[in-house]
């Protein structure tokens, strides 16, 4: 059954935004959410949080006119529930049914759908080159990416296709003129934007090392080799080659002050090395990313923070809200960077995770080998990123 499918409830059910419940679920306060997926889908991605209350129910348990009690008793009677699905038509019929039934109930508008539209520009506090850094944050699938601006320029790395007008948005609220849509990958987990901030006159960049994979639109980038920099206002962006998690991975060092590691380093955890050349080549992918780490990364001074371009459900953000964190603290709670290569590379293949949802077309759609609308392309990065070597934290608690 189709979502649009779903008879209109008899009794007015009111909603909440995917804004809204962020805020509360930010806030500390207790929230009960009634996931009504199915339990694939449940298992796979949810809305997650320190004080949430999470139940799966999925939709065709409250088809039917009468109820199964056991149905009734899985879902709490005595706090506001809020019940959410795919895309927000399930959610309305099922709070519907417990509305009737005299549970305190709501639903969450466009459901998943709406939640992965919710992206967050939060200040790099402890950054201390020129100008000013922000993080960028997509909850729903962790991903990441950074703004620097200074004077009357800017530059945004690891942009998302779905949140093109997002960036030229919020560059007019600063008062600044987006100059670069820098790339630090292939992504394997998302639509990248630079191509639609390209079309837009911000000037694109992807890495040099990044083009023998295919890419078929090389000629309309700017490519990034190792050591070229880029001027934004007085900060200084400068290419870092740290190739592991693929072939072309490619670092940024902003202004001397935080790394942009995309895929590379995140604060909780180092890539895996299996999306480009499989299970049969992360071996020699590893110990690539082990190099990287050792001689191109950790070699950075201490202080130096790093940001990847994803954080899990295992890491913790720092006192700014960022996810972000000095390169001496990593490596004093990561053993991962102070193993020998041997240790380091049998860790990274003993417990990826799966692979990303649909992996297998976006990086040919990042590549430009094949084409997706902007709905399509939405669509398929929806769900968890697992670009990390591991659902666990490799930096402890």
């Amino acid at each position: 059954m189709d979502e649009m499918d779903f008879p209109t409830p008899d009794v007015e059910i009111e909603s909440v935004t995917p804004d809204e419940l962020k805020a509360r679920i930010d806030a500390g306060e207790n929230v009960t959410l009634l996931d009504a997926r199915m339990e694939s889908d449940y298992e796979e991605w949810r809305v997650d949080g320190e004080n949430v209350e999470s139940i799966n129910v999925p939709y065709f348990q409250f088809l039917d006119e009468e109820l199964d009690d056991d149905v009734l008793a899985a879902v709490p009677d005595d706090r506001e529930v809020t019940v959410l699905c795919a895309k927000g038509g399930a959610s309305e019929f099922v709070a519907g049914s417990l509305a009737e039934r005299g549970y305190d109930v709501n639903h969450l508008e466009e459901g998943m759908n709406g939640w992965a539209r919710i992206y967050e520009r939060v200040e790099v506090e402890r950054y201390d080159g020129s100008g000013t850094l922000y993080q960028y944050q997509r909850p729903s699938s962790g991903c990441l990416g950074y703004l620097v601006a200074d004077g009357d320029e800017a530059a945004v790395i690891d942009p998302l296709r779905a949140f093109t007008d997002r960036y030229l948005e919020d560059a007019d609220e600063l008062d600044v003129d987006l100059q670069y849509a820098i790339d630090t990958h292939i992504h394997a987990d998302h639509i990248s934007g630079v191509r639609n901030l390209v079309e837009e006159d911000v000037e694109g960049v992807i890495p040099e090392a990044s083009v023998d994979r295919g890419v078929t639109y090389a000629d309309e980038m700017t490519l990034a080799a190792d050591g070229d920099e880029f001027q934004v206002g007085s900060a200084t962006i400068e290419t870092v080659s740290t190739p592991g998690h693929t072939s072309g991975m490619t670092s940024y060092l902003i202004d001397g002050s935080l790394l942009a590691t995309g895929d590379g380093l995140f604060v909780e955890s180092v890539a895996r090395p299996d999306l480009e050349e499989g299970d049969d080549g992360a071996p020699e992918a590893a110990s690539q990313l082990y190099e990287s780490l050792q001689e191109r990364v950790l070699t950075l001074p201490d202080e130096t923070l790093i940001g990847g371009a994803h954080f899990s459900d295992a890491a913790e953000p720092a006192d700014d809200g960022t996810y972000t964190a000095p390169i001496g603290q990593l490596e004093a709670e990561m053993d991962a960077l102070t193993m020998d290569e041997d240790a380091f590379v049998e860790l990274i293949l003993s417990d990826m995770p799966p692979r990303p949802a649909n992996y297998e077309d976006i990086i040919p759609t990042n590549l430009g080998q094949q084409e997706a609308d902007d709905e399509e392309a939405f669509e398929l990065e929806l769900g968890p990123n697992n670009c990390a070597a591991s659902q666990e934290s490799l930096a402890g608690d």
